[in-house]
């Protein structure tokens, strides 16, 4: 069945992608809130070797992953129209790729246990394997559903299958699986998302492995599936590299103290990607309103994102005291180093679903190309000072990486130093701001429980933003308002952003 969108003109759009935001960033935090839950728990029963041990196979899922075929099927979100056989096509592909996929992770897990000297890696890797045979019958249905903007029935299943995997994981551990906790869990997710998504979305299709006619899908997805590549090497070269120098002990620290601290950045600024996406390339041809609504997004997400890292680094002691316990007190340090890059992560991120939206991935694969070679070089001479040098590595490459990232695309997207920083600054100022008072609450505190330490803090912290934000920056304070309830914006730009 072909169908063809129509151009945002009106307030409706916005309304359609007020409610996608709502649903898709709406069920990722309550996920998220479940799936943390479970975690804290399942940390503080496990052992940091054996999130070490873990680390180390997700190098190897992760740089298998990314060919699992997502970008082909991705390109009929941004085409124009949308016949029943290019699904089936793409279904095929998935197919034909995932399989191929799950085979070679079997072929190479000895070589990958070999590599770290861990002979536990390979029977991980070689379970982890059946991920890949669910990915074709979740990405189909997503992608489809994402298309139209409905994000309200994967939403509900996301929210379903962190259920799932919160209630697998706590079993697992709790009956002393030990590091076979956090590879049943992530197994558990895929499948019940796979089996749920196909069952409500009806996605009963015969796969198609004549490829005849799916250039566009072939060209599109195979440009950004080289983006994504170099992306993997620039985010899995820290673990790749330290792998064979640090502890499973040190590594874990520092492996559980990046998933920390990028909670907000790898957790819930993807979901809103995959919303921009789609919207993003309803106003390619309107660059006023997309570069209005870029900045704006950009200002919305640096106002919960800077206050959370500066937050997380005056805070970590008593934070990881108070959550995790006193044997993840090492990693400490770690989380003050990450809080400072992350602002700069979250910010770079944002700009790949706007600039693929525009129908230009080469560019987001010349992005992903400079990181894969200044991450890395950052950690290679980060890790010849330990753990904490590689920590570091990410503070000095992030900044060259968002300034690169800026340089290829603002003409192309009408943005540029000027109006990011101006787009920033709120939400950057007042939480430097508060990240001080915060600091200077905490060394006039007598001496007291990390918990009480952590709630005092917390309180304060949030107080103190909230009123500096009222008081010095109004104008973006009403727009946050605006962000959850419901307005009639004046324009389609501001029916994006709203």
């Amino acid at each position: 069945m072909e169908h063809t969108e129509q151009q945002p003109d009106d307030a409706s759009f916005g309304t359609r992608v007020r409610s996608a935001v709502i649903w898709r960033s709406g069920t990722q935090i309550l996920g998220q809130i479940i799936s943390w839950g479970s975690t804290l728990v399942i940390l503080r029963i496990l052992d940091p070797s054996d999130y070490g041990l873990f680390a180390m196979t997700q190098v190897i899922l992760a740089f298998l992953a990314f060919m699992n075929g997502y970008f082909f099927a991705s390109s009929l979100i941004q085409a124009d129209t949308v016949e029943p056989h290019q699904i089936r096509q793409a279904f095929g592909m998935l197919l034909i790729i995932n399989c191929a996929l799950a085979l070679l992770q079997l072929a190479i897990a000895p070589l990958a246990a070999d590599y770290y000297n861990q002979p536990m890696v390979a029977e991980l890797l070689r379970w982890q394997s059946l991920i890949f045979l669910a990915t074709p019958f979740l990405v189909i249905p997503e992608v489809v559903l994402s298309r139209t903007l409905d994000f309200k029935k994967p939403a509900m299943v996301n929210l379903l299958s962190s259920f799932i995997g919160a209630g697998v994981g706590l079993a697992a551990a709790l009956s002393d699986w030990g590091v076979w906790t956090l590879v049943v869990a992530p197994i558990s997710v895929f499948w019940s998302r796979a089996i749920a998504l196909t069952v409500l979305t009806k996605m009963y299709i015969l796969p198609s492995f004549d490829f005849r006619g799916a250039g566009h899908m072939l060209k599109f997805g195979s440009t950004l599936l080289i983006a994504h590549g170099f992306w993997i090497v620039q985010s899995q070269a820290d673990i790749f590299i330290a792998g064979r120098v640090l502890s499973a002990h040190d590594l874990g620290l520092y492996a559980e103290a990046l998933f920390l601290a990028q909670v907000f950045a790898a957790r819930f600024v993807p979901p809103l990607n995959e919303v921009a996406f789609p919207a993003y390339s309803r106003l390619q041809n309107d660059p006023s309103a997309f570069s209005y609504s870029f900045q704006k997004a950009a200002r919305l997400v640096m106002l919960i994102a800077c206050p959370l890292y500066i937050g997380m680094a005056v805070t970590a002691g008593p934070l990881v005291a108070t959550v995790l316990g006193d044997k993840w007190l090492g990693m400490t340090p770690f989380i003050v180093i990450f809080a400072i890059a992350m602002p700069m992560m979250t910010l770079q991120i944002l700009f790949s679903p706007a600039i693929n939206a525009i129908g230009k991935p080469r560019i987001t694969a010349e992005i992903s190309a400079f990181g894969a070679l200044v991450m890395p070089l950052s950690f290679l001479i980060g890790v010849q000072f330990g753990a904490t040098g590689l920590a570091w590595g990410w503070v000095a490459g992030y900044p060259l990486l968002l300034a690169f990232t800026l340089f290829r695309t603002g003409k192309h997207i009408g943005v540029d130093t000027h109006h990011l920083w101006r787009a920033t600054w709120p939400g950057l100022s007042t939480a430097a701001a508060m990240g001080i008072v915060v600091y200077g609450i905490e060394q006039a505190l007598p001496p007291l429980p990390a918990p009480a330490v952590l709630a005092i803090l917390t309180i304060s912290g949030g107080a103190t933003y909230v009123l500096l934000l009222f008081l010095l920056a109004r104008k973006t304070w009403n727009e946050l308002i605006r962000l959850v309830i419901k307005r009639k914006p004046p324009t389609p730009a501001v029916a994006l952003a709203d």
